[in-house]
């Protein structure tokens, strides 16, 4: 396995993770939270535009982490990737 081409895969997914959870939230925190205060709807006591963006954006980004974590990254082991380098100079 190339450590370079798995650290590199990782990056993009992280960074996909982050983007998604930012459209989430942004989504959501500026769809329902743009009306009037006194509009508000309420999901546990708190405003509907806060309890989506993020009480269930937080629950649904932690379970697509944990998805990819189990999926698609891998431990690598940096000792033996800096022996190799050294051999190689």
């Amino acid at each position: 396995m190339k450590i370079s081409k798995q650290i590199n895969k990782e990056v993009l997914i992280t960074i996909a993770l982050y983007l998604i959870y930012f459209v989430w939230w942004y989504y959501f925190a500026y769809e329902y939270g743009s009306d009037n205060v006194e509009e508000y709807k309420y999901i546990l006591g708190l405003p509907e535009w806060f309890f989506y963006s993020c009480v269930v954006g937080l629950v649904f980004i932690n379970v697509l982490v944990y998805i990819c974590i189990k999926l698609f990254f891998k431990d690598v082991d940096f000792e033996e990737y800096n022996k190799d380098k050294k051999l190689d100079k």
